[in-house]
C-alpha cells in the first residue's frame, strides 16, 4: 500500500479523479462518462452530496496527493432499532493499480469510525452482484451477508 494514505471529504476538484475511479472496471465502464473536464452532471451531483450534510463523499489520497480511492456515505436516521442511526456505504473504489494492497481495509475502517463518531450504531454498505471479489473482501473485515438488496429503475 503507498503510504501515507489520507482520507478525506472530497473536493470539487476531485471530481474528476472520483469519476475516473468510479469508471475504473467494467461495471462502471459502461455507466460513467470520462472526459477532461467531467460533464457538468457529475459537478451538479457532487454539490448536492456536499451540500447535505447526512452525505459523506470521501477520497484517500496518497503521499504525493494523487486520489486513489473513494467512497460515499449516507446517514440515515430511523425509528427501527429503538432509534438507531444507519450509515450506508457505496460507490467504493480503489484505484486498479493499488488492489489488493490494503487501501480498502483501510479505507472501509475508517468509514467505520466517522459512522461511530456520528453516533451509528449500525453499518451497511451495497455491491453489485458481479462484484464477487469485493463481497469476498468486506466477508473478511465482518460484514454479513444479512439482507437482500433490489433495485429498479425508473
Amino acid at each position: 500500500m503507498p503510504s501515507p494514505i489520507t482520507l478525506r471529504q472530497a473536493r470539487r476538484e476531485d471530481v474528476a479523479a472520483i469519476v475516473r475511479l468510479l469508471a475504473d472496471d467494467a461495471l462502471g465502464a459502461g455507466r460513467e462518462v470520462v472526459a477532461d473536464p467531467p460533464p457538468a452532471a457529475y459537478f451538479e451531483a457532487f454539490d448536492k452530496v456536499d451540500r447535505d450534510p447526512r452525505n459523506l463523499l470521501a477520497v484517500a489520497e496518497d503521499g504525493s496527493g494523487a486520489v486513489v480511492g473513494t467512497l460515499q456515505m449516507t446517514f440515515i436516521p430511523g425509528l427501527s432499532n429503538q432509534g438507531a442511526e444507519l450509515a450506508l456505504i457505496e460507490a467504493v473504489r480503489v484505484a486498479s493499480s493499488l488492489r489488493g494492497q490494503g487501501l480498502g481495509q483501510v479505507m472501509i475502517a475508517w468509514a467505520m469510525d466517522e459512522a461511530r463518531r456520528r453516533g451509528c450504531r449500525n453499518i451497511e454498505l451495497l455491491s453489485h452482484n458481479s462484484r464477487t471479489d469485493a463481497q469476498r473482501f468486506y466477508e473478511r473485515l465482518g460484514f454479513a451477508r444479512s439482507h437482500v438488496g433490489m433495485r429498479r429503475a425508473l
